[in-house]
């Protein structure tokens, strides 16, 4: 019986886009530990239960890293111009988030501060939903490394879970709802 690891994995490289950007990701060989992740995979994988286009509803793609070193702005966009050097024709925005700086801007674009990360781990963990809590990327070995939290059950069983441990009931419920449009067989367990 397969689990939803080798599952996760033969749906992310059924996506052209997805797939191309984790082999471009594994060869640049990033001197930190770093994900793509969120909602870009979320939606990969509602996308492929749902019949729909692997496109479908992304609106962009989430790469996070830890690099406590360099905490500047610059290097994020350096990263993302880079990437988008390499990618060529790309069909989603990348989002690229040093999760070593969130707290620096996290109350100017939220309301509220947080404490800062110890890890990159320690970011995904915080995210808004359990099934969108998840990071992977693509070893040199072409495994497929995978951080899930709160496992993959809520992932591949539609469910929109909160995670309560830093986001605001209007944030998970603009997420949710949001979501539910594009995803309609999606279960939005309420806050």
């Amino acid at each position: 019986m397969r689990g939803y690891e080798d599952l996760l994995g033969e749906i992310v490289t059924k996506s052209e886009p997805i797939n191309r950007l984790l082999k471009i990701l594994r060869d640049i060989n990033l001197p930190f530990e770093y994900y793509v992740g969120a909602g870009c995979i979320a939606n990969t994988v509602w996308n492929e239960i749902s019949c729909y286009p692997f496109e479908y509803g992304i609106s962009d793609v989430d790469i996070v890293y830890y690099d406590s070193g360099n905490k500047t702005l610059e290097s994020e966009k350096e990263i993302k111009e880079n990437l988008l050097n390499l990618l060529g024709d790309f069909p989603f925005k990348l989002d690229v988030k040093n999760q070593a700086r969130v707290h620096l801007w996290y109350k100017e674009k939220f309301g509220f501060s947080i404490e800062p990360y110890h890890s990159l781990n320690s970011a995904i963990d915080t995210w808004p939903t359990t099934a969108t809590a998840l990071g992977l990327r693509q070893e040199k070995d072409d495994t497929l490394k995978i951080y899930a939290p709160y496992q993959l059950e809520d992932l591949f069983s539609m469910v929109v879970r909160p995670n309560k441990r830093m986001i605001t009931r209007e944030i998970y419920e603009n997420k949710a709802n949001k979501w539910q449009e594009k995803w309609p067989k999606l279960l939005v367990i309420p806050w």
